[in-house]
This record gives structure tokens, sequence and C-alpha cells, in this order.
């Protein structure tokens, strides 16, 4: 068992620092340039995994501004986001439910031009399906 485990967590180790290497954006990595991070964590599995969690990215999320601090803005809180920075859940977003209002509109209106063409098609394959429905009246 524990043969198993010298070998299955330095691997789950590897694997995950590698992943999260290559899914790290450019500019949360730090100290040396991604593709570098990305071979140090290949060439040195154990070592170069440790070494990226521990230096590689930057892993603090940062904090909004205290109101009136350095960055604080006069305006709300940005679209989509709470006043502490967090994102808004889509149906807790004012902004997000008055798209989909308007949306509403437009989608009425297409299906109706839809429905109105359909109606057209079937009209039109119903005179030629039937060339006696003229001559029975």
């Amino acid at each position: 068992m524990l043969r198993i485990l010298t070998f299955v967590l330095p691997l789950a180790l590897w694997v995950w620092a590698f992943i999260d290497c290559l899914t790290t954006p450019e500019e949360e990595v730090k100290h040396l340039p991604k593709v570098v991070w990305v071979i140090i964590v290949l060439l040195f599995p154990l070592v170069g995994s440790i070494a990226w969690l521990v230096a590689g990215k930057r892993r603090s999320v940062p904090r909004p501004a205290a109101a009136g601090g350095p960055g604080a803005t006069v305006r709300g809180p940005a679209y989509g986001r709470r006043p502490d920075g967090r994102p808004l859940a889509p149906d807790d977003d004012p902004e997000f439910l008055a798209s989909l209002k308007r949306n509403d509109k437009q989608h009425e209106d297409m299906l109706k031009q839809w429905e109105a063409d359909l109606r057209r098609r079937e009209n039109e394959l119903r005179g030629r399906d039937d060339p006696d429905e003229g001559r029975r009246g």
C-alpha cells in the first residue's frame, strides 16, 4: 500500500501541476515565462511541480479597493458583480434580466415571421399536391 502511495501521489501532483501550468493565463505566471515553467514541470516532475505550486503562479485573489481608498471608483459595482467584487448569479443581476426582456420582443417577432413563412409554404405545398382541388368546387 505504501509503495502505491509513493508512486501515485507524486504522479497525481505532477499531472495536476502540469495541467495547472498549461491552463494558467500568461499574466498570472510569476518569475519565469510560462514556457520555461512547463519545461521545468515536465523535466523535473516532483521538484518542478512543487516549485510551480509554490512560486510559479499568482494565487491570491485581488480584493476590491476600500471605499475612498486607492483604486476606488465613484460609480457603483461593475456589471454583473456585487459591491465586494464577487460575481452575481444571473437571476440576481438586473442588467442581465433586462437584456432577456429586450431579447424577448426580438424572439417573438422572429417566431411570428417563421410561423407566417411556414403557413405560406404549407399553402403552396397544398396547392401543388392536389391539382384537382380547383376543379372539385
